[in-house]
């Protein structure tokens, strides 16, 4: 087995910086997902008022999605608009992230992960900003934009997990990163939505949930400035603190690639292509079948945020990366069954225990995969093409699964994915195999004396 790629000490000190940063940067970014409904509203009747809604970015974006609302056969309530258009923003986001991850995983491999991460934080303080300026849509679209090209801080921070981690303990640390999205969409959310019941500037409702976002954000700048050192090996090694904490540097390790690259961003695809699709219906379904309301899907996106949460702490961290995307994967497709023929609330909880299964496993296991197959100087690019694809598939899932849910009904619609997460099951479990030495090694249990 390898030396470790750094010592125990530091990895901790980075792994306590990752957490609480990482921690703080996704419930900042969590705030303003309840909002989207009154924030939507709330700039559209702004335009009304205004008497100007005719000739503005918003009225053009809303006759677009009312011309695709109108063209199925069966009607689609009008309560669905603003979430619509919350969904146009989300795969608008998701797009601008497809693009820049990439980029910004080269610009990590050559100026290192502190000074890449320093600048994203420096784009998302400008991103919130102009939130927390957004008197009118046009300017909370600019804040939306910048926030896509910008955010770089989850991919990051796995380049970040990746450098201080040899290959076994490289699954429990990605699951670190899993475990801060769980608490962060568990409590995130929640704390967001009530802020937005305190109204500090007339001109703008959401004001204090984005000013509270933004000092998140300038905390968590100030805190990596101060407290986060530089992990990318090649550059550690040409200051005077070497990260390995000996000032000696090792040899330069050959990569001998088990899963191709191919295949891993593929698999990423397909599975959040579906996922991300079914994810943005179940708001459609519940209040079809159940009339929920925003509290009562709340209340079902918490509950699989805690499981999550709590299976990311216990057995994500403990299994090979590998067996957990095979659970995970297995887990949604089951869960996809049971929700094209769900018809109670007890049957709904049981899919969405599964899905917490899957939340918790399929996209931390698979970014384990793909920074096993990257070498020192490629890990930011290896990770953020990896990300990249994912990003393209929650652009487009939401899209056309929810065109499938209108036009086929909700039964073909499931049914569909089920379908397609049975072909990510056969790439998983035909096409993805464990690379070796990378085998989580087990403690030996002594017996007491």
């Amino acid at each position: 087995m390898s030396a470790p790629p750094v010592t125990p000490a530091l990895r901790k000190k980075v792994l306590r910086v990752l957490f609480t940063s990482l921690l703080l940067d996704l419930i900042s970014f969590t705030f303003i997902l309840p909002l989207y409904p009154k924030l939507l509203e709330f700039y559209r009747d702004h335009e009304t008022a205004k008497g100007d809604e005719s000739n503005t970015v918003l009225s053009h974006i809303l006759t677009g999605l009312n011309a695709y609302k109108n063209s199925f056969a069966k009607p689609i309530n009008d309560r669905y608009d603003i979430v619509l258009l919350g969904g146009a923003l989300g795969s608008l986001f998701s797009f601008l992230q497809a693009i820049a991850s990439p980029i910004i995983g080269v610009l990590s491999d050559k100026y290192g992960r502190r000074t890449a991460l320093l600048w994203s934080m420096a784009g998302n303080i400008l991103s919130v900003a102009l939130w927390v300026a957004a008197t009118d849509f046009r300017t909370f679209l600019a804040s939306r934009v910048v926030g896509g090209l910008s955010e770089g801080n989850v991919q990051l921070a796995m380049a970040i997990a990746t450098d201080i981690s040899d290959e076994t303990q490289r699954g429990a640390t990605m699951a670190l990163v899993g475990v801060c999205f769980s608490i962060a969409f568990t409590f995130g959310p929640a704390l967001g939505a009530w802020l937005s019941t305190i109204t500090s500037v007339a001109a703008n409702p959401f004001a204090s949930a984005a000013a509270f976002s933004l000092l998140l954000i300038v905390t968590e700048t100030i805190y990596l400035y101060l407290a986060l050192p530089e992990t990318l090996p090649t550059s550690a090694e040409r200051s005077t603190s070497a990260v390995n904490g000996a000032g000696t540097s090792q040899p330069k390790k050959i990569v001998v690639r088990t899963n191709s690259h191919f295949l891993l961003n593929a698999t990423h695809f397909v599975f959040i292509l579906f996922f991300s699709g079914m994810e943005f219906s179940l708001p459609f379904m519940t209040w079809d079948l159940f009339s929920f309301g925003s509290k009562d899907t709340g209340r079902l996106l918490g509950f699989i945020g805690l499981v999550a949460s709590l299976l990311q702490g216990s057995m994500v961290r403990r299994m090979h990366p590998l067996r957990v995307v095979q659970v995970g994967v297995v887990s949604c497709t089951v869960a996809f069954f049971l929700l094209g023929r769900v018809e109670s609330t007890k049957s709904l909880y049981a899919a969405a225990a599964l899905l917490a299964v899957t939340s918790a496993t399929v996209v931390t296991g698979l970014n384990s995969l793909s920074s096993f197959e990257a070498g020192t100087g490629e890990r930011g690019e290896k990770l953020g093409n990896h990300r990249s694809f994912g990003q393209a598939g929650r652009a487009l899932g939401p899209l056309i699964f929810c065109t499938l849910y209108w036009w086929a009904g909700r039964e073909t619609a499931y049914a569909t994915g089920a379908a397609g997460m049975i072909a990510v099951c056969a790439l998983v479990f035909g096409g993805l195999k464990v690379p070796p030495g990378t085998e989580v090694v087990r403690k030996p249990r002594t017996k007491a004396q």
